[in-house]
Order: C-alpha cells, then sequence, then structure tokens
C-alpha cells in the first residue's frame, strides 16, 4: 500500500504547476467576431439546389428553350406572317447542307410504288430545270401478274425526293408589269424563271401537268429519241404568244420558242418554282424546320409561340400567387368561421370545369376584352384556388409557434404577423408552387388552341397547340409537322418541373419528396 501511494506521489511530482493556474484569471472575457461570412437563407438553399444534378441539367435545358424563344424569330429569315401557298407541310430544307449529301436537311420526302414512268417524269424536271429532284431509290419490288393468259412483270420503286425540286414547273399568270420585271430579275441575276411554253395538243392532250415538256404518246409515256433523250414539245406558235420575251432563254433556244400564252388582259407561262420563290423572297426555301399547314416556317413559329405560352403562364402564375396569397393568409391566420365561409366560396369555384368556363368566356367576354383577356380571366377565375389552399397550410403550420406568440404577446399587429413574420416562413413552398403552376398553364393553354376552343393566332401569331394542331392532320404525310413541337412542348414541360421540384426541396429539406 505504502509503495503504492508513494508510485502515485512520484507522478503527481512530475506535472509542472503552471498546469493547475487558471488561464483566464482576473482577465475581462467578450465575445469573439466570427472568423466566417454570414450565409443567407436564399445563398444556402441555391447550394442545396446545386447538388440536385437533374434540377441542374433541366435548368440549363430550359434557360437554352427560353433563349430559343427569345432569338428564333429574330434570326429566322422569315417573319411568323410570311406563308407560302406552294411549299405547304414540306420537310426541313437547307440548300447548303443539303449539297453536301449527308442526308440532312435535304428536303427529304419518301414515295412508294413508283414506276418506271413516275422515275422518268423526274428525271425530265431535272433535265429541264437543272433541279434533280431524285435523291436515292431505296427499293425495288417486283410482282408478277397473269394478263390474257401471259405472266407480265411489274417493277415498282421506292424513293426519297427533294419535294422542293418535285415541285418543279407550275403554270402563273402575270400582267404584263410583272412579266416584264421577272424578266428584269433574271437579266440581273441570270436566274431562269420563266420557261418555254408548252401546248396541250403537242403532248397529246395532256394540258394539267406544267413538267410536261417533252414529247409523250398517248399513254403518257415519254417518247425518246435514239440517244434515250428527251424529245422538247415546246411551242413556237408566235401568234399565241403573250407580251414579248427579252431575257434569258433555255439552252437550244433559237429564238423560236414562245415564253407565255396570251390570255385576256394578262399572260400564262410556266416557271420553275424553286427559282420563283428566290425571285418573290429574295432568298432560298431554307426552311430548317419545315413548313406547317399554312406554308410558314416551323422555326420561326415554334419560337413565336413559345414566347407567347412563357409570358402568358408567368403573368397567369403571377397573378394566382397575389390572389391565392392574400385569400390563404387571411384563411390560415384567422381561421374559424372565416376559414370556413372563404373555404366553401373556393369549392363552389373549384366545381366549375375549366374548359365550360373557357368556352364560356370566349363566346361571350371575348367580344368586350379580346381573347387573350377573355382566356386570361378564364384561368384566374379558378386558378388562384390551389394557391390560396397552400397558403392557408403554411399559415396554419407557423402561426402556433412560439415566435409568433412572442411577437403578439410584444403588441406585434395581425398584418405585422402575418405578412412579416408567419408568410416568409412560407415563401419558399408558395414560390416554388407558383414555379410548378407554370408548366400547368402552359399545357391547359396548348390544350385549348389544340383543341380549336381558343384561336390566339390573329394575336400571337401562332401557338404550339395551334401547330400540333395542324401537324396532327399530316402526320403520316408530314411527320415534322408534328415532330418538332411536340419535342419543345415536351422537354419545356419536363425542365420546368424538374427545376421546381428543385426549387421546392432546395427552400424545404425536411419535405424532400413529398408534397407540401
Amino acid at each position: 500500500m505504502d509503495n503504492k501511494k508513494t508510485s502515485l506521489d512520484a507522478g503527481y511530482e512530475r506535472i509542472p504547476a503552471e498546469k493547475f493556474r487558471f488561464v483566464q484569471e482576473n482577465e475581462e472575457l467578450r465575445d469573439k467576431e466570427l472568423q466566417t461570412k454570414s450565409r443567407s437563407f436564399f445563398a444556402d438553399a441555391m447550394i442545396r439546389f446545386g447538388k440536385n444534378k437533374s434540377s441542374v441539367i433541366a435548368t440549363w435545358i430550359l434557360a437554352a428553350l427560353m433563349l430559343f424563344a427569345i432569338i428564333a424569330p429574330i434570326v429566322s429569315p422569315f417573319d411568323i406572317r410570311h406563308n407560302d401557298p406552294i411549299y405547304i407541310n414540306y420537310p426541313p430544307y437547307y440548300r447548303a447542307i443539303a449539297d453536301l449529301n449527308i442526308g440532312i436537311l435535304d428536303g427529304a420526302h419518301s414515295m412508294s410504288g413508283q414506276t418506271d414512268n413516275s422515275l422518268t417524269a423526274l428525271r425530265g424536271i431535272a433535265v429541264e430545270t437543272g433541279f434533280d429532284p431524285l435523291l436515292k431509290i431505296t427499293g425495288t419490288h417486283v410482282s408478277e401478274s397473269i394478263n390474257k393468259g401471259q405472266v407480265v412483270q411489274r417493277t415498282t420503286y421506292d424513293v426519297e425526293v427533294n419535294a422542293y425540286y418535285q415541285k418543279g414547273i407550275i403554270y402563273r399568270t402575270f400582267s404584263y408589269d410583272e412579266f416584264r420585271k421577272v424578266q428584269e430579275w433574271q437579266n440581273e441575276t441570270g436566274i431562269q424563271v420563266i420557261y418555254p411554253y408548252v401546248e396541250s395538243k403537242d403532248i397529246s392532250g395532256i394540258s394539267d401537268n406544267a413538267n410536261l415538256w417533252y414529247q409523250v404518246n398517248n399513254k403518257g409515256v415519254a417518247v425518246l429519241d435514239d440517244d434515250g433523250n428527251f424529245i422538247p414539245a415546246y411551242s413556237k406558235n408566235q401568234e399565241k404568244a403573250g407580251a414579248e420575251y427579252n431575257s434569258l432563254r433555255i439552252p437550244g433556244d433559237d429564238g423560236s420558242y414562245i415564253y407565255s400564252y396570251a390570255m385576256s388582259g394578262s399572260v400564262q407561262c410556266r416557271v420553275a418554282y424553286y427559282n420563283y420563290y428566290r425571285y418573290l423572297n429574295g432568298m432560298e426555301p431554307n426552311y430548317i424546320m419545315g413548313t406547317n399547314a399554312l406554308g410558314q416556317d416551323i422555326f420561326c413559329g415554334i419560337g413565336v409561340g413559345a414566347r407567347f405560352s412563357i409570358l402568358f403562364a408567368i403573368l397567369v402564375s403571377a397573378i394566382n400567387l397575389t390572389i391565392g396569397a392574400i385569400y390563404g393568409s387571411i384563411q390560415g391566420y384567422y381561421g374559424g368561421w372565416v376559414d370556413m365561409t372563404l373555404d366553401r366560396i373556393s369549392d363552389i369555384l373549384s366545381g366549375v370545369p375549366f374548359v365550360v368556363v373557357t368556352t364560356l368566356f370566349q363566346l361571350h367576354l371575348a367580344k368586350k376584352v379580346g381573347v387573350v383577356g377573355s382566356f386570361l380571366f378564364a384561368f384566374v377565375l379558378t386558378g388562384w384556388i390551389g394557391m390560396a389552399a397552400l397558403t392557408r397550410r403554411q399559415f396554419y403550420r407557423f402561426k402556433g409557434q412560439e415566435f409568433i406568440l412572442a411577437a403578439r404577446t410584444l403588441g406585434a399587429s395581425d398584418r405585422r404577423l402575418m405578412f412579416k413574420h408567419i408568410f416568409p416562413n412560407g415563401i419558399g413552398s408558395i414560390i416554388t408552387s407558383c414555379a410548378l403552376t407554370i408548366p400547368g398553364v402552359i399545357g391547359s393553354e396548348t390544350s385549348m388552341t389544340y383543341l380549336g376552343i381558343v384561336n390566339l393566332s390573329s394575336f400571337a401569331g401562332t401557338t404550339i397547340g395551334t401547330l400540333l394542331s395542324q401537324g396532327n392532320s399530316v402526320v403520316t404525310s408530314a411527320p415534322h409537322a408534328i415532330l418538332y413541337p411536340s419535342i419543345f412542348l415536351g422537354l419545356l414541360m419536363i425542365c420546368f418541373n424538374l427545376f421546381g421540384n428543385g426549387l421546392r426541396d432546395a427552400f424545404n429539406p425536411t419535405t424532400r419528396g413529398v408534397d407540401d
């Protein structure tokens, strides 16, 4: 025992005496300033938002879509009011890329069941105009049938053609002044627009096809010379010639072909429509997303429609946020009979079908406030109810908290408690709910214009819903007309939802993955 005590004492003696003194003896202690910078609630929320990869990607895509809506109508060479009567539902085309023969933006249109005579007709367009419409033959089919006891083989082809070149030659009636202007343009540019006239008697009475410039038999089959070349059937009847022609002539013309046919006060001509389009518009028909049923540029149309949809949805959401926040604040703060009365009013309004409201407003209110104004009223009539319910829940969540009781004890007024203490605590959920409302408004607006209940084209030029409706009727023959608007709308809706969900999780991390 004594030996153990001696050992312990020896251990204590090895500890320096200054270790047992008060470090802060006779000193005044003060709070020290924090060495790190303070971080606001918003900054903290943005850090959490940045960790949500899907929401960040959606935000960048959403920004790109909005940028597209802003700049597409500006950079497009076509205005939304520009519509071509010939190039309707035509596929995407851009001359510089089409000439590369890489299979994109080449105006390709698939055709099946084409005969040898059909391929000859395409070759005829290429020979006369210099624009070869045949891109490639994708398939060959040989079928057999028995005719008068003999086996007859029939060959058909699946082909891809350039739809813009396939139009070839069309008939156009010009005034004498316009006929002169076209000739002047030809002389300035060196581009042939007007081609020699062809009389029906010279092509076996076939007169409805402006692309028939060569001799054919009574079955419409081309009559070729010994070298397999076409035999021109251009008219040389100077007595039927229209106005005087002093411009470009096709190769091989010795001055005997006539380029117009006299009519009453005007002349009829055969014109290469591709070049005639260049004469009318000063540029080639470079529609990178094709055209719709009105001959409008879909690239420009999507930008114009998206611009209207986004601005309209933001305006509707802002109005509904304001009305719903005030209405829900009163409900949630006062409760009791006030809450019950206001809740019954919102229940009655929420039972009114949106489609019925929109239709009635378009039939009656639109005459007084316009189509857009009546459409806006239809959204506002019931659109604020969800926002009011969310605000009401937030007030019930916070109004019983200790900090509210303390503020009330200190004499804070109802207005101050509502909008200085309770409302700011629920603003994150309210704002994110507003962001999630925007795609809902866009979807409803698109549905109404797609169904034709609301026509906003006279105000906005076009809308996404209108483009989808036009494309739906030609989904098999011109799938691009519905494909591009659908892709844009789908990306817009998905990205808005992911963006809103990311905001909700960032501002309310305790409610991540659940509804408020």
